[in-house]
């Protein structure tokens, strides 16, 4: 059993014996001498979607919740529905765009390493890699003179999403992103042969 202090924002607990995922995670402590700290969770229930708001010490408790883990891969966008194809059985399975808002910055077409949780034979929701690779579509052209250690701009990614990148990146380089703070890691390493 997980406490409070263990969980991280994607992480699926039980809660009422229904799983839910942490959305968002605030962690607050107070100046006052032995004050526990008080974390602020907003879960949203994979079932029904609903949000559910908690502020509780870090010592508190939940429940493991059962659920089995595929690993799929991202194909295609067709309207507003995804397809994703099981990597082991090949089968094929679509989500609707409201039920994985929070990752599509992130979905690249044929982007594999992602996971799919599944309960009861049903597909709750999706777990991406830790970091991703997304290629920049456009910024601010190269400043001359920028250096490793400049200053950063905003670059917008092929998915859409806008990092914070160092000024001397330019559009079409490959970059890595964190999937859990959605920002800029590293240049994507291009091997030469």
């Amino acid at each position: 059993m997980p406490k409070a202090s263990e969980l991280k924002k994607g992480s699926i607990v039980g809660i009422n014996n229904l799983p839910h995922v942490v959305e968002d995670l605030k962690v607050s402590t107070p100046s006052a001498r032995g004050a526990a700290s008080i974390y602020r969770f907003r879960f949203r229930n994979l079932i029904t979607k609903n949000k559910l708001d908690a502020a509780v010490k870090g010592d508190e408790l939940y429940t493991d919740i059962d659920l089995e883990r595929r690993e799929i891969q991202y194909l295609y966008k067709e309207g507003d529905l995804y397809t994703f194809m099981d990597t082991e059985t090949y089968d094929q399975f679509q989500l609707p765009r409201d039920a994985i808002e929070d990752q599509l910055p992130y979905l690249v077409e044929e982007m594999e390493g992602i996971f799919a949780l599944l309960s009861d034979g049903k597909v709750l929701a999706i777990e991406l890699p830790q970091k991703v690779t997304l290629t920049i579509e456009s910024c601010d052209p190269v400043m001359k003179g920028a250096t490793v250690t400049s200053r950063n701009k905003p670059a917008t990614c092929q998915t859409g999403l806008v990092v914070m990148v160092p000024e001397y990146l330019e559009a079409g380089e490959e970059i890595i992103v964190d999937t859990a703070t959605g920002t800029y890691l590293s240049r994507a390493t291009v091997s030469k042969f």
